[in-house]
C-alpha cells in the first residue's frame, strides 16, 4: 500500500479552522523535551487544548509504536472522532506529515499536516522560529 496523500495547511489556516470548527483538533507530535523547553500552542482562547502524543522519543528517536492508539484514546473524551478535522504539528512539518499519514491509514478521514510546524524552517543563521511556523506567525503559545 502506498503512502496516503495528506493535505498541508498553513499555520494561519489551521488556526482559523481550529477556531471555526468545534470538533477540529490540533495534535502536537513533538517530544516531551520540545513541549517543555520550546513551548506549546496555546488554544485556551478558543476553549481547546492541543492533544500531545510523541511521534518518536527523545533522545533515541525511537518511533512510538502506540501512536495511533494513544491519539485515538485522547480524541474520544474531547468529542472528536474519525470524521473530525485533525491538524498535526511538529517542529517543522516532517514528523507531523508521517503522523497524519499513520492516522489516515487507520481510518481517520480528515488529517492535515501543518506546514512549517511550530518553529518553521532554519534561517540563514541556522535558527528556527524566524521564517515561518506557529511562533513566527504570532499565534498564541505558552512556555511548557
Amino acid at each position: 500500500m502506498g503512502e496516503v496523500h495528506i493535505a498541508s495547511v498553513s499555520v494561519d489556516e489551521a488556526w482559523a479552522r481550529l477556531k471555526s470548527d468545534a470538533r477540529s483538533v490540533l495534535i502536537d507530535v513533538r517530544t516531551i523535551a520540545e513541549w517543555a523547553y520550546v513551548g506549546l500552542p496555546d488554544l485556551s482562547t478558543i476553549g481547546k487544548r492541543p492533544v500531545l502524543v510523541e511521534w518518536q522519543g527523545f533522545p533515541d528517536d525511537r518511533l512510538n509504536t502506540a501512536f495511533v492508539e494513544r491519539v485515538t484514546e485522547a480524541l474520544a473524551p474531547i468529542g472528536a472522532d474519525r470524521d473530525s478535522e485533525l491538524f498535526f504539528i511538529c517542529r517543522s512539518g516532517q514528523r507531523s506529515l508521517k503522523a497524519a499519514q499513520a492516522m489516515a491509514a487507520a481510518g481517520f478521514t480528515r488529517c492535515r499536516n501543518v506546514a512549517d510546524g511550530f518553529e518553521g524552517p532554519l534561517d540563514p543563521n541556522r535558527h528556527r522560529g524566524q521564517l515561518g511556523g506557529w511562533k513566527a506567525k504570532g499565534l498564541p503559545w505558552a512556555q511548557g
